[in-house]
């Protein structure tokens, strides 16, 4: 009995972990390729017949590895925005905490800019409602490291996460293309010790055993969606790609009526994938958030809003 309680504690723990590790972003690996406008561009003309016809349904394509310590997931997809829309809205790490917190893991958003440095704290937790309290806090540098009328890109990095993990980061690039559209490429990676291998190993053998990816694995006559820490990640750079595309289909909407209209677009959306993202039914998510929004103005109200 005590040894069962031991392991279903480490899976929760795991779940916090593999929560967390998604809000972090940015392939470590993405530091040495070739970056900029003319790579991005490259990589659309080369999966555009990808982007127009998939799994997805969407013009969205899936890229993911994982090697003994660290797992990276790219996301690239198609937004029907003009390009000075999408460079507005990203550019904001208010934009990160109206956009992060529709995740079902995130309980909190909040942002500090000191001595020109902007941070963001993202709080992790379970599915249901909790306070910040309760969660994991996640500390995450924000930075725009190019803005032009044509090209963006920022990251978001956390050096140091959960059970050992660390290099945690998200990135973002995005240009214009044909039709007055943007393409956007969202990048997500984190590496990992002995520690957060254990609580992994954990995890997946108790609560997150019948869990799935999007990526398709096997031979041709026995094809699964793979599974474990892999298919967890591609989960969650899912939920936080679909929280974007939330965030630019509900800018017009009259600002009071925002945020519950981002609720209900995001778990819609998140609703066409139901093998991968289901985890609570639509009344719940909604209520949840709607307790935890109350959480995060009053902890930004604390903080100080000291900066756009």
């Amino acid at each position: 009995m005590v040894a069962s309680t031991r392991i279903t504690r480490a899976a929760l723990f795991a779940v916090a972990l593999l929560i967390a590790l998604f809000c972090h972003g940015l392939a470590a690996a993405a530091d040495t390729e070739t970056s900029g406008e003319r790579a991005l561009l490259a990589k659309y003309a080369a999966i555009k017949a990808k982007l127009d016809k998939n799994q997805f349904g969407a013009p969205i394509f899936l890229e993911s590895t994982e090697g003994q310590d660290s797992v990276r997931v790219d996301m690239y997809g198609v937004f029907r925005y003009p390009f000075e829309t999408v460079h507005e809205a990203l550019q904001s790490p208010a934009a990160w905490c109206e956009i992060t917190p529709l995740h079902i893991n995130i309980k909190a958003c909040v942002y500090k800019t000191v001595k020109q440095q902007t941070q963001l704290t993202l709080y992790s937790g379970r599915k249901y409602f909790q306070p910040p309290s309760d969660a994991y806090p996640l500390k995450l540098g924000f930075r725009v490291t190019a803005s032009r009328p044509d090209y963006l890109e920022l990251s978001l990095v956390g050096e140091e996460g959960p059970f050992g993990t660390r290099d945690h980061r998200i990135g973002v690039q995005a240009a214009a293309v044909e039709g007055q559209a943007t393409f956007l490429h969202f990048s997500y990676t984190y590496s990992h010790g002995t520690m957060a291998r254990m609580a992994i190993k954990t995890y997946f053998a108790t609560l997150g055993r019948d869990k799935v990816g999007f990526t398709m694995v096997g031979d041709d006559g026995k094809q699964t969606y793979i599974d474990g820490v892999r298919g967890a990640v591609e989960r969650n750079t899912m939920r936080y790609y679909l929280a974007l595309q939330t965030y630019l289909d509900t800018m017009k909407v009259p600002e009071g009526q925002r945020f519950e209209q981002r609720l209900n677009r995001w778990y819609d959306l998140t609703a066409k994938y139901p093998r991968q993202l289901k985890e609570i039914d639509k009344a719940a998510y909604l209520n949840n958030k709607k307790l935890e929004r109350a959480q995060q103005e009053a902890l930004q109200a604390k903080q100080g809003k000291q900066g756009e």
